[in-house]
Order: structure tokens, then C-alpha cells, then sequence
């Protein structure tokens, strides 16, 4: 019976690791249809894995195109991530001796998209936000006059303090 390919066989290690390389589908991503982050091509990879005592290491390629939402504008454009160093260290814990690597390389992925992305960040058809300056161009609100200098103004501050 063959395992799927981040689920590693620990005995099948030897001392020169073990090489991984293929493609998941878009689903491997798990995400929501819903959520504002969309995988829109198979993830692709080319891993290197080592295992050094109590820990495997996992280093090489990864890369995947996703479809984002736009911060600004709200509007969906296209991400190709590519993770050109991938590196990762996962500890091996009790007796098993089948490790999945799925969750880590799922969520180092999807950590390193951009966290707050717009459409300048679209690196597969570049293109200029449509709400680019739209916001810039509100005045700035003139400044409060200065706090007052009463002592009473701490006394909520000090409440809570002492609770």
C-alpha cells in the first residue's frame, strides 16, 4: 500500500534522506470557497528530507498560485507564491513511525502569503489598484486641542488599576 507523499515511512529513511517531488492538487490547501484566499493551481514541490536524531528536516522548493482579494479595492487578483528556500525542522514524537508533513508545508505556505495583499502584490498580471489613492485624498483631521492637564482625568485609569 503506498502512502501519500507527505506521509513519511520512518523506516524507509537512510542516511541520504529521501526525495519528494510532484504536485498536490488545489485542494491539498483546504480553504474555504468562501474565504478571501483561493489556491488556483496545484501546489508543486521538490523537497529534500533528512532525518537528524530526534527531528526531520525538510528543505528545497514550493510553489502554488493563489487568487487573493484585494485589501483596498476588495477585488480578486492573482499571487504566485514561491518559497525558493524552503526550510523546516519537525520533531519526532513518541513511537510512531509514520510522520505527515502536510500541515507544516499547508501552513508555512499559507503563513507566507502577504497579510494584508493588494493588487500591486499580483505578480502573475501585475496591475495598479482601482482604489489607488482613492483614500489618500481625504484631509486630514485638524488636531484635538490639548489634553487638559486636570489630575481627575487618571482617576478612571486609577480604578482600574487597583482592582
Amino acid at each position: 500500500m503506498s502512502l501519500h507523499p507527505f506521509k513519511i515511512d520512518l523506516r524507509t529513511l537512510t542516511a541520504e534522506g529521501v526525495s519528494l517531488d510532484g504536485t498536490e492538487p488545489a485542494t491539498f490547501f483546504a480553504l474555504d470557497p468562501k474565504d478571501n484566499v483561493r489556491a488556483i493551481s496545484p501546489l508543486t514541490y521538490s523537497l529534500q528530507l533528512l532525518r537528524d536524531e530526534d527531528k526531520l528536516i525538510l528543505t528545497g522548493e514550493l510553489s502554488a498560485d493563489f487568487s487573493l482579494d484585494c485589501g483596498r479595492c476588495a477585488e480578486p487578483f492573482d499571487f504566485a507564491m514561491e518559497i525558493l528556500d524552503y526550510e523546516a525542522e519537525l520533531p519526532i514524537e513518541g513511537e510512531g513511525i509514520i510522520i505527515d508533513l502536510t500541515e507544516a508545508i499547508r501552513d508555512d505556505i499559507l503563513v507566507a502569503l502577504p497579510p494584508y495583499p493588494r493588487c500591486e502584490d499580483g505578480n502573475i498580471e501585475p496591475r495598479e489598484c482601482p482604489a489607488h489613492g482613492r483614500f489618500e485624498s481625504v484631509p486630514a483631521a485638524p488636531p484635538d486641542e490639548p489634553a487638559t492637564s486636570d489630575p481627575a482625568v487618571w482617576n478612571v485609569l486609577d480604578q482600574l488599576k487597583n482592582r
